[in-house]
């Protein structure tokens, strides 16, 4: 680690100028933090990540081999991405009808986690602590603690902030607890 800069950058990886990224977070191989780019402390950026323009992505962060965060993406804190999950920023993509700097807002809630090759369709919202299932699409709005599955997903049930499914009493074995309002779960 580079004591001078408080952060790990590989050597092969590439990092653009004007760009912030937090102590103690370490970016793998192959890596491109392109220009605006904020990344929070403690973070760790796994081969072939790339970070597009203006991204924020927030502090604790686990973005793990072949994900691209691009612009219009913002990650809160403590988020997992798994491996080659996928994010997008047009609505309509067209290479003869290129869109510049008008995205889609895409929110990655805090203590969510992306399983392995989800896909997240922008313009939407991933809740706090919500589990996407490995695979899974979204093309929705997902709520806070929602576990969610399929092509394009649905939720079939709840989780903890620590990850384990809830049952029917929404007791989890760590000892929270919560309580279901309105379609919305509640930590108590």
């Amino acid at each position: 680690m580079n004591m001078e800069k408080n952060y790990f950058v590989h050597e092969s990886s590439y990092v653009d100028d004007d760009v912030k990224i937090g102590e103690g977070t370490k970016i793998w191989h192959f890596c491109h933090i392109q220009k605006g780019a904020v990344i929070g402390r403690n973070c760790s950026l796994g081969q072939n990540v790339n970070i597009g323009n203006n991204v924020k992505v927030g502090n604790g962060v686990r973005i793990q081999n072949n994900v691209s965060l691009y612009e219009g993406v913002e990650v809160e804190d403590n988020v997992f991405c798994g491996p080659s999950c996928v994010f997008t920023n047009v609505t309509t993509p067209r290479a003869h009808f290129p869109v510049h700097g008008v995205y889609a807002r895409t929110f990655i809630r805090e203590g969510a986690s992306l399983g392995a090759n989800c896909t997240v369709v922008c313009g939407h919202t991933v809740g706090r602590s919500a589990l996407i299932a490995a695979g899974a699409v979204v093309t929705k709005n997902v709520r806070d603690y929602a576990l969610m599955a399929g092509v394009p997903a649905r939720q079939i049930g709840w989780v903890c902030e620590c990850g384990n499914r809830l049952d029917s009493t929404l007791k989890c074995g760590c000892g929270r607890e919560y309580k279901e309002n309105d379609g919305e779960l509640i930590k108590l």
